[in-house]
């Protein structure tokens, strides 16, 4: 959460630093600031609201070759002007933007306004403005050192000093960072969204590391000791084009018509149709290492963490080993036990989610081994597990994940297959699996082609107040990531539960203002499914059925969505798609901000 941008060079620095912020939008969008260096010493405009209102309000003579800039997603404090990055010492001379917690900030803000500082804002970062400018250190290095030294919690931070105007100096622990190389001008981001039209050469800081950045490179040391780390850029494979909307009017639209193309990617080079299996390298494990797995528990947040609940039903349903998914924010708070012969598996669209990476931590401190599902490389989660597979999706910007999250799914399946047919999956099972695979791209694309449908469904379940989301056993996962879907875009309650649990109290929430969106697929359960429908209409409940070609649902008054048949195991992915697109377009009816959705944002790097 929140976005970090900074620049050192030859141009000014405020334009460069506001693009890039621009660009890190998703990641925080309460406030926004920038604070240049320049012959005036350090400027700061700051206030709340979007980047742009800041560019619109920014001094027309806001001049300096040095910059640091910030975009905010409140932790301490509201989102006020007086809260907004960057935070200044009472001298100005000063200027920190931040991104994490500073866990032990009242105790530290006690000290400093005991000891008579001024403090201007509610925020944990303002203290090390402050602890910046009382060290007595002769470097910034070293002031910000002693700064670090002071504080407990995750950062990644950059930081200006008037005294030291051919620098800026950037700190991670816990929330990332990269520097970026130029010809005689240098970037500093938590994200390579906010740089890559400018440079594609970065190198990536690590927990515990400080760089200092000045125009002509950069150099890394420990922050702890200011020992040389020696560390270096190198080209990364990105495309500048990947970070734009083009011609889609949302980035989520753009990243859901994207998945038949992503869904080739993730499995492109990975599926062995001779023997019906699924080759992961990055696994780093033989065969005898899989065979040796005796339960596989999936760790991961929010999306991540629904479609890791499917991902353990494929686990169990093709190779016959108990799993689990579990929410990573839990995970390590409840003391776990790690089992040698468990497999964990760690789940994140953007690789730096703090709970889960958190929770792998925990793992590895324990002895366990945790492999990595992931869709950017070098991401902390990904240098973190002893091995993984990436997601192949893309860059992904909207908050709501599409394509990451179908990616997972696909890269669930291939794990479960490989784990299968080191076991009791037959080779025919396999095959047909493969077949169902490879069939899945073209069956996505399919779905979207009847996105028109989809839009007066979608318009009326925006104007319900509450609904429901239901589905069994597989498709139990799927009404949770649905659910998840269209509150966090639509701002309507919505809930998920297991069809058969509906009885058991939901029930009598059913009335003609609640709808319910309804996942029958044609399985060995959708008799049941149906008697389910049958109890919801007698109550005057709206239905809205995701289902098949085939499924008989009687008298049932419903509105029917069929999607493709592929294989059991696999159909909930193209449920899913659906889901998708009823969230999208009920946001798009209420006016929305569909890429930016209220107190949300894309990558989650607090506690």
């Amino acid at each position: 959460m929140c976005g970090i941008v900074g620049y050192i060079g030859r141009q000014e620095a405020a334009p460069v630093v506001l693009e890039g912020l621009t660009r890190l939008e998703h990641r925080g969008y309460d406030s926004a600031g920038v604070a240049v260096l320049g012959n005036r010493g350090i400027r700061v405009a700051k206030q709340a609201g979007r980047v742009r209102d800041l560019g619109d309000a920014l001094p027309k003579r806001f001049a300096g070759a040095t910059g640091i800039g910030h975009t905010r997603w409140a932790t301490h404090g509201p989102a006020t002007d007086a809260n907004a990055h960057p935070h200044t010492d009472e001298a100005g001379r000063v200027a920190v933007v931040h991104n994490g917690i500073i866990d032990n900030s009242a105790a530290l803000r006690a000290e400093l306004a005991d000891a008579g500082t001024a403090l201007a804002s509610d925020t944990d970062t303002e203290v090390l403005a402050h602890l910046v400018a009382r060290s007595d250190a002769d470097t910034l290095e070293g002031k910000v050192r002693d700064a670090l030294g002071a504080v407990v919690g995750t950062y990644g931070l950059a930081v200006l000093h008037a005294d030291f105007p051919d620098r800026i100096v950037v700190a991670r622990n816990g929330s990332p960072l990269v520097v970026g190389v130029g010809d005689k001008e240098m970037y500093v981001a938590s994200d390579l969204a906010a740089i890559v039209r400018h440079t594609t050469t970065v190198a990536v800081l690590d927990d515990g590391e400080m760089a200092t950045v000045t125009a002509a490179g950069f150099s890394t040391m420990r922050h702890s000791d200011l020992v040389a780390t020696g560390k270096t850029a190198a080209e990364v494979d990105v495309d500048a084009s990947a970070y734009e909307a083009g011609e889609h009017e949302s980035f989520m639209r753009k990243e859901i018509l994207e998945q038949p193309t992503t869904a080739q990617a993730v499995l492109r080079g990975r599926l062995d149709e001779r023997f019906g299996t699924a080759h992961l390298g990055g696994l780093d494990m033989d065969a005898r290492q899989l065979r040796a797995v005796r339960r596989v528990k999936i760790l991961g947040c929010g999306s991540a963490y629904y479609v890791g609940q499917m991902g353990a039903a494929l686990i169990e349903e093709l190779a016959r080993i108990p799993a689990d998914a579990e929410a990573a924010s839990e995970f390590r708070y409840r003391d776990p036990v790690i089992e040698p012969d468990t497999l964990y598996v760690a789940v994140s669209q953007s690789g730096e989610t703090i709970d889960t990476l958190l929770a792998v931590q925990e793992v590895r401190r324990k002895g366990g081994r945790c492999v990595g599902l992931v869709n950017v490389v070098g991401s902390a989660i990904a240098r973190e597990c002893d091995g993984g597979i990436y997601l192949h999706a893309g860059p992904e910007v909207a908050v709501a994940s599409t394509k990451a999250l179908t990616n997972m799914f696909l890269a669930f399946a291939l794990l479960a297959l490989q784990l299968g047919r080191v076991r009791d999956l037959s080779i025919a099972d396999g095959k047909r699996l493969v077949a169902g695979l490879e069939r899945l791209p073209g069956q996505i694309e399919e779905v979207l082609a009847g996105e028109a449908e989809l839009v007066e469904v979608a318009k009326d379940l925006a104007e319900a107040r509450s609904l429901f989301f239901i589905g069994r056993v597989r498709g139990f996962p799927v009404a949770r990531e649905g659910a998840q879907k269209f509150k966090e875009i639509s701002y309507r309650h919505a809930e998920a539960y297991q069809t058969s649990e509906l009885k058991h109290g939901p029930l009598a929430l059913i009335d003609p203002e609640v709808p319910t969106v309804a996942l029958v697929p044609h399985d060995e359960l959708a008799e049941r499914n149906v008697g389910a429908l049958h109890e919801i209409e007698a109550r005057k409940g709206p239905l809205v059925v995701i289902t098949h070609e085939g499924v008989d649902l009687g008298e049932v008054n419903a509105r029917r969505i069929v999607v493709p048949r592929n294989e059991p195991e696999l159909d909930p992915i193209l449920l899913n798609v659906p889901l998708q697109l009823l969230a999208y377009h009920a946001a798009q009816h209420l006016g929305h901000d569909i890429d930016k959705p209220r107190n949300l944002a894309k990558s989650v790097t607090v506690e």
